[in-house]
């Protein structure tokens, strides 16, 4: 190892377990091995097995981290490289690795925190600074994002972070020529990761987008989907896996064939005065409404996570765990809520004698579980045109997961957006949750009537406060794609941007037109 000669190491290591000897050194240089061939599974078993033999090993739990966080279990990555540093509070890998594990789970405080603790123990490494740069950037904080990637570019000119980083920043000071330039340099580079890759291409498209180049732009937003494709493909699209698109539907089927649903028994809150959940689909406008409720006095909320995981896990993995949602008793559900809440906490949120609001658009699909769960909160839906929401579904960079890989062609877009919508109205229709539809183009169109509907169906007066959500937006760092444009304040040039790629959405519209007239955006509707 410190020649270093990792091959060697790795192949002595197995020689030696094969013999009988057991150490965490050769448990986590097999798993290093099995990482590399793919076999998360069974290097998580070896990584298990080494921290149950030196619960303290620094390195064993740093590389427990990776592998969680490369199974997507991204909490338990998180604890895992905590208590590394726990452990040695200078071990900068670790501190790195809980940076960027905290900004994938959508923490960009704790991510900021602890990226700048390897930035202060590594000075001279450009990879902590140019992921700070990224964070500011997600922030739309340009000042920040640039004097961190020009650090981090000062180390390492090839830095990609600090390079994206400082586009974004050229792009939002309006020098689309000089952020294009960057990036067409960047994906010269051979060697670029297909993430990172995938990146470039996306803020390519944003660049020439904003310079009236909207054929081009497209191509760019298909390129960086393509990469994605292939990049995740064994993930969440191998033959036989069950796809989200697939849950969607047995989902669906199971709502529909079942009777409506009475009234349940009333749920404590968690010490929440009222209980509100923000859902629709992804870009319909649910930051900008959350950001504003979120100014108001009487409300509380956090930024997007999923707080219904052990829900979840234990009712919405597969089709028979929906009978057995139907049947559990209340007693039975009570520790569900209590880790729903707990998880609220872990999010600093302090909902006592708030209204507390959970967005998460996506939460349309767990709406059955919600009803059982929480049959006294209030579902606020958000709608925007169909034609905006999937376009920016299909020219964002999410984080990715089983639903976000649906959104990386435009068919799979259209017909996942068709799906939950479906899913949505059925539930609507079953499920004994007070609903209230929101229109994004309203709010920007009237904010004040907008928002005042929305107090009064959430129990609220409405308050003069909530105009003033941009100024307030530097309390909470976002991880939501929106927050860049959330931080302008309301700006009415996300209505209508469909229009600018009309030619290249044509194959979408049959499936989405029948949701065109319905939420009343077909020409000459009435709004």
């Amino acid at each position: 190892m410190r020649a270093p000669d990792l091959e060697r190491a790795v192949t002595l290591a197995e020689a030696a377990l094969a013999e009988g000897v057991e150490h965490s050194l050769l448990l986590n240089l097999r798993a290093y091995r099995l990482e590399l061939h793919g076999h998360l599974p069974e290097a998580l078993v070896s990584l298990e097995r080494a921290r149950a033999i030196d619960p303290t090993d620094t390195p064993t739990l740093n590389a427990l981290g990776l592998c969680l966080a490369r199974l997507e279990r991204t909490d338990e990555a998180i604890a895992a490289f905590e208590a590394a540093v726990a452990e040695d509070p200078n071990f900068a890998p670790a501190w790195f690795n809980l940076g960027w594990a905290a900004e994938a789970a959508g923490d960009l405080d704790k991510a900021r925190i602890s990226l700048e603790r390897a930035e202060a123990l590594t000075p001279g490494q450009p990879a902590p600074l140019g992921r700070l740069a990224q964070l500011a950037a997600r922030r739309a904080d340009w000042t920040a994002a640039r004097a961190q990637a020009a650090r981090a570019l000062a180390i390492d000119p090839a830095q990609v972070d600090a390079s994206l980083a400082m586009a974004a920043a050229d792009l939002a000071a309006k020098a689309p020529g000089l952020a294009e330039g960057r990036l067409r340099l960047l994906l010269a580079r051979p060697e670029l990761a297909a993430t990172d890759r995938a990146l470039a291409y996306g803020l390519l498209g944003d660049v020439l987008d904003a310079s009236d180049r909207a054929r081009e732009a497209f191509a760019a937003f298909g390129a960086a989907n393509a990469v994605l494709r292939d990049a995740y493909a064994d993930r969440y699209a191998a033959p036989g896996q069950e796809t989200a698109a697939d849950q969607l539907a047995w989902l669906t089927r199971h709502v529909q064939a079942s009777p409506r649903r009475a009234v349940s028994t009333a749920t404590t809150s968690g010490g929440a005065a009222g209980h509100v959940f923000l859902v629709g689909f992804p870009r319909s406008g649910t930051t900008l409404l959350e950001r504003a409720l979120a100014a108001h006095p009487d409300l509380v909320s956090w930024d997007e996570q999923e707080s219904l995981a052990d829900s979840v896990r234990d009712f919405l993995e597969d089709p028979s765990d929906l009978d057995v949602l139907e049947n559990v008793s209340e007693a039975s559900l009570e520790p569900y809520r209590a880790a729903y809440w707990r998880r609220v906490a872990g999010a600093r949120v302090d909902v006592r004698g708030k209204v507390a609001l959970d967005k998460l658009p996506l939460n349309t699909m767990k709406l059955p579980l919600i009803a059982r769960l929480f049959p006294d909160a209030k579902i606020i839906f958000a709608l925007r045109d169909p034609r905006d929401v999937v376009l920016s579904c299909y020219r964002q960079r999410f984080q990715m997961n089983a639903s976000m890989y649906e959104l990386l062609t435009l068919e799979g877009a259209a017909r996942f957006y068709d799906g939950v919508m479906q899913l949505g109205l059925i539930c609507r229709e079953k499920l004994p949750l007070a609903f209230h539809t929101h229109r994004y183009e309203d709010l920007v169109a009237d904010f004040d009537g907008a928002s005042e509907a929305v107090c009064r169906f959430i129990g609220v007066p409405w308050s003069a406060e909530m105009r003033e959500f941009a100024a307030t937006l530097g309390e909470r760092a976002s991880a939501t794609p929106s927050a860049p444009q959330v931080a302008r304040g309301l700006y009415s040039e996300g209505v209508g941007q469909w229009r600018r790629f009309e030619d290249d959405l044509e194959p979408i519209m049959s499936t989405l037109a029948p949701w065109i007239t319905l939420f009343g955006y077909a020409e000459g509707s009435l709004h």
